[in-house]
């Protein structure tokens, strides 16, 4: 039985309803945290991202958490599926939000380092948490 498509008739969600139930645990966590997830992007606290931005964001997470610093050049480079033109507007974007910064390098000023904000982080810690709690319930 596949996946009913969207419109085809007023039973499409209760027969995927049916369909996910029997699933494992496994997807019932990663449901819960898809709820929650949606929960924290609503939150007013936080700017909405565009799937990009949110693509962009998660890459550069990866890397900060590994300790390495991002140059701009690196970020427009780091999604193989975005422009460097669309993700240098993004990177604009993501700043003008507030999620990141641009630091200049101390030895050379032509080179600038994308970087977290507090904001960045905290919705890094909230998505953790709906992680963690996803798991756990």
């Amino acid at each position: 039985m596949g996946l009913p498509l969207a419109g085809r008739d007023k039973n499409a969600f209760a027969t995927y309803d049916g369909v996910m139930s029997g699933q494992s645990s496994h997807s019932s966590t990663y449901l819960r945290f898809l709820n929650l997830v949606q929960a924290v992007r609503s939150l007013p606290d936080f700017p909405a991202l565009d799937p990009v931005e949110e693509r962009l964001l998660n890459l550069f997470a990866a890397v900060w958490h590994s300790g390495k610093q991002i140059t701009v050049l690196q970020a427009m480079g780091m999604s193989t599926d975005v422009s460097s033109t669309t993700a240098h507007r993004r990177l604009k974007s993501l700043r003008k939000k507030g999620v990141i910064t641009l630091v200049p390098d101390e030895s050379d000023n032509r080179i600038k380092y994308v970087q977290p904000t507090p904001v960045a982080q905290q919705y890094f810690s909230q998505l953790g948490q709906c992680l963690d709690q996803a798991h756990t319930h």
